[in-house]
């Protein structure tokens, strides 16, 4: 059954013009007060079926002002996203008029609702739980058809019932462990407990070891990889980006030096999005503008987890290019070989001492050649050329991979105590703590401030 709550109200689509604007009402008594600001002749939205839209217009209560002519979706509780009853008016699409419409509903009686507290009451009410409430946000904020597909999977509960299957087993073991210890038939009894611990927790933590596996690639999907295109001057950064963003978003010109600040923008390579950082140009360089730009290049350098790293072919290798070499050599790295449609100058056996062979690649940015295995070796690289496994579920969220990581820590203690020889009550306190800190994952046991905090983050409306 639903927990009772006031009525709230929240605009849910983004601010600005556009063909509708949604005001969005759940709670008890949504029904009732959009029959206040609603009116269509003699027609009671109370007498209407469930999951039915209809026309009207909207007017203010005191003043009887018409406000806009709209449509309202009813739909009743407990088949809706609270499992409340819940209203939504369209309006006419306006910054002026959706606002105006929920403050007409706010002063007949519904309460501004907090960010994210539509889907805090869908978690509250039993609907999903706390890991596909967090879903919820990944697939509004999902940048290609991967990250959404991996966000829709949490949402339809992959990861929870994952979770869930984990913490059935170790219940089960601690209620074996305590039928063992108050009902004691045989004399090895404790020796029989022991080893029950000890396979049930090595179990579980294989298990949870194999979903932390995926947690690199899931905040990949989730975030975008910091993908950091590093250079001297002139070498074809910014023809690079142009080329993978599809579009002249990088001034490129014959002129060195023509970046001066870092450039981002998000892409989509063969599913994976890419957070790419055309850097200035590395030289060492009087102007103190672009002497600014060669620093911000090297921060970034330091905090990407992937440097294209570009030379020019059709010239030799200079004391910039070995100094570049050394800065990125402990990140995840391609070596972009540029301008291959040119007389070949640089000593590529010289570079293959100092860089791994699979990891060159020669192009000519400007004939659109080479660019596709750029990509698949990306994708190999962060994916092993697998982001097209559809029934893969991939841990992405910073909460969940913390405590899955304590999790494993607990159960590496059940097993070390039990090695140590500790008593089996003792032992029992680090595996009940790993079936806790599961449980936080879905929301199964967590404590109510963090939940406030972790729906703040929602938007307004959602």
């Amino acid at each position: 059954m639903a927990i009772e709550f006031d009525t709230i109200a929240a605009i849910s689509t983004p601010p600005g013009e556009g063909g509708i604007g949604i005001v969005r009402l759940s709670g008890d008594e949504a029904l009732e007060i959009a029959e206040k600001v609603y009116k269509l002749g003699n027609k009671r939205l109370s007498d209407q079926p469930s999951h039915t839209i209809h026309y009207g217009n909207i007017y203010h209560p005191k003043t009887n002002e018409k406000i806009d002519e709209v449509m309202v979706t009813i739909m009743r509780g407990p088949k809706t996203y609270t499992r409340e009853d819940i209203i939504e008016i369209n309006t006419h699409g306006g910054v002026h008029v959706t606002n105006k419409v929920l403050q007409t509903v706010l002063g007949a009686g519904a309460r501004l609702a907090e960010p994210g507290e539509f889907t805090k009451r869908a978690f509250l009410n039993g609907r999903i739980d706390l890991s596909q409430a967090e879903a919820v946000m990944d697939v509004i904020r999902a940048k290609t058809d991967k990250a959404m597909h991996n966000a829709i999977s949490q949402l339809d509960g992959n990861l929870s019932q994952l979770i869930k299957n984990l913490r059935q087993e170790i219940l089960e073991t601690l209620a074996q462990v305590e039928v063992n210890i108050d009902y004691p038939e045989y004399d090895d009894v404790e020796e029989m407990t022991s080893q029950l611990l000890l396979e049930k927790a090595g179990e579980v933590k294989n298990h949870v070891e194999r979903i932390l596996e995926t947690a690199q690639q899931g905040k990949i999907l989730r975030d975008g990889l910091a993908t950091a295109i590093i250079g001297r001057p002139n070498v074809g950064k910014s023809s690079l980006l142009n080329m993978f963003v599809r579009s002249d978003k990088a001034i490129v010109t014959d002129i060195a030096g023509t970046t001066r600040d870092v450039i981002e923008e998000f892409v989509n390579v063969k599913g994976v999005p890419l957070r790419l950082i055309d850097t200035a140009g590395i030289r060492e360089t009087e102007d103190e503008v672009e002497r600014i730009g060669v620093i911000r290049s090297k921060k970034e350098i330091e905090q990407a987890e992937l440097v294209l790293l570009i030379f020019d072919q059709s010239q030799e290798l200079t004391d910039e290019d070995f100094e570049l070499l050394e800065l990125t050599e402990n990140k995840e790295r391609l070596i972009i070989l540029n301008k291959m449609d040119l007389i070949q100058k640089l000593d590529v056996d010289k570079l293959l001492e100092k860089v791994d062979p699979n990891s060159v690649i020669s192009v000519s940015i400007t004939e659109n050649t080479g660019i596709n295995e750029v990509e698949n070796a990306i994708v190999d690289l962060f994916f092993e050329g697998k982001t097209g496994e559809k029934d893969a579920t991939y841990i992405s969220n910073i909460r969940h991979i913390s405590l899955l990581e304590q999790s494993i820590q607990s159960l590496e203690e059940v097993i070390e105590g039990i090695e140590l020889g500790m008593p089996v009550d003792l032992v029992q306190i680090d595996l009940t703590r790993a079936w806790d800190l599961l449980g936080e994952v879905t929301g199964d046991s967590i404590q109510d401030e963090l939940i406030t905090q972790l729906f703040s983050q929602f938007c307004l409306g959602k």
